[in-house]
């Protein structure tokens, strides 16, 4: 069986981020235009389907995880370094505001479900990445047969 970390991040995030967007919970509130994703950034994300990317993003992250995922590890995990001008860069946390919305959107959609110390993916969600995962493995397969023993 193909599992999402068998197929490539890139392709495999671009893909479910298309597919999210044919879910009807999962839309980006109207402030997406304008928002940064955390203070370390100097401007908004230049993507305007930036939404759907990092649900995406935070869907695999659930996927891979053995343990639930709480909105500051996810924090921690989409944050980065915060210049300072003249002093030292340092280490800031992405924006909590995205990410609960996300999560909460993914939680409406039956994707994803809560528990009291983070969120785990539903059976839903998982069987939603397995497929999208497989699909892919297809197309790599397609593309070069001599990879179908590793699928």
């Amino acid at each position: 069986m193909v599992t999402v970390a068998d197929v490539p991040a890139d392709k495999f995030i671009e893909r479910l981020a298309a597919r999210l967007k044919n879910i009807e919970q999962v839309k980006p509130p109207e402030w997406t235009l304008y928002a940064k994703t955390g203070v370390s950034r100097e401007r908004p994300p230049d993507d305007p389907n930036w939404w759907y990317t990092r649900a995406a993003s935070i869907l695999r992250k659930l996927y891979l995880s053995e343990e639930p995922i709480g909105v500051g590890a996810f924090r921690v995990i989409y944050g980065g370094r915060k210049r300072n001008g003249v002093r030292p860069a340092h280490f800031a946390e992405g924006g909590g505001s995205n990410v609960r919305r996300i999560l909460q959107q993914l939680e409406q959609a039956g994707l994803v479900k809560s528990t009291g110390h983070g969120r785990v993916l539903s059976p839903k969600g998982r069987s939603l990445l397995d497929e999208v995962a497989k699909e892919i493995a297809n197309e790599i397969v397609k593309e070069r047969p001599e990879l179908a023993k590793y699928f």
